[in-house]
């Protein structure tokens, strides 16, 4: 059984006015809402069982996807009664695998799901996070300087950084390291496991990836799925 759980508990605040009617996951693209081609794209790579961590407009979402059937695989619920931020909501889901795929329910990429799963066990690692390249351009002048005075100078430079994709694979054993009861996200979980000297891995990804928190990134995502189709999701 491959299993994974999915944020979508977020309220979308970065993509007012879109999220005023919709909860962020159900925003479509293309067809089809983001989370759907995000489950499409799970059962495609051999997931049977996925659990929706829910909360603002959970029975909007609840009744859009009911018990995953139209996918051919299992749909279940965890509703948080407040925000717990992006790692709180595990402490509430019971039974979970060995090892499991937990992610963001807003994020449209053509990673092989399947085959960060497959990796991420057959190494029996503790906590594997998909990681993704960007650049940045600065739009001004940057001033190096030492005691008010002129060091250096460079024009418009590309800041290049890695960064989290939203998508993770866990073993069972990061669960108990989770507060229950209160907001705890992937960032204060990465500071606690590298203060304890615990292994995290980093698996880079060289294709398509974006995250559609922010209005200009969504109509981004409209544009390239519509050109792009196939890329995402077959038929």
């Amino acid at each position: 059984m491959k299993q994974a759980v999915i944020l979508a508990g977020g309220k979308g605040t970065r993509l007012r006015p879109y999220t005023v009617v919709l909860p962020k996951p159900l925003m479509p693209v293309g067809d089809y809402p983001i989370l759907e081609v995000v489950i499409r794209q799970l059962a495609a790579r051999g997931f049977d069982h996925i659990t929706l961590a829910v909360n603002h407009q959970a029975e909007l979402i609840r009744a859009f996807f009911g018990d995953g059937s139209k996918w051919k695989l299992e749909i279940d619920y965890s509703l948080e009664d407040k925000p717990l931020g992006t790692m709180g909501p595990l402490r509430l889901i019971e039974n979970l695998p060995q090892h499991f795929l937990v992610m963001n329910g807003d994020i449209l990429t053509d990673l092989d799901y399947g085959g960060f799963y497959d990796a991420h066990v057959a190494a029996n690692e503790l906590f594997t996070i998909s990681s993704y390249r960007r650049e940045h351009k600065v739009d001004y002048g940057v001033l190096a300087t030492r005691d008010g005075r002129l060091t250096g100078f460079e024009e418009k430079p590309l800041a290049r950084y890695e960064v989290s994709m939203g998508v993770y694979m866990l073993r069972r054993d990061v669960v108990s390291l989770v507060p229950a009861d209160r907001a705890y996200g992937f960032d204060q979980l990465m500071h606690d496991l590298l203060a304890a000297k615990q292994p995290v891995r980093v698996r880079p990804f060289e294709g398509y990836w974006l995250d559609i928190g922010r209005a200009d990134d969504y109509l981004q995502a409209v544009d390239e799925f519509a050109s792009q189709k196939h890329r995402f999701i077959d038929g």
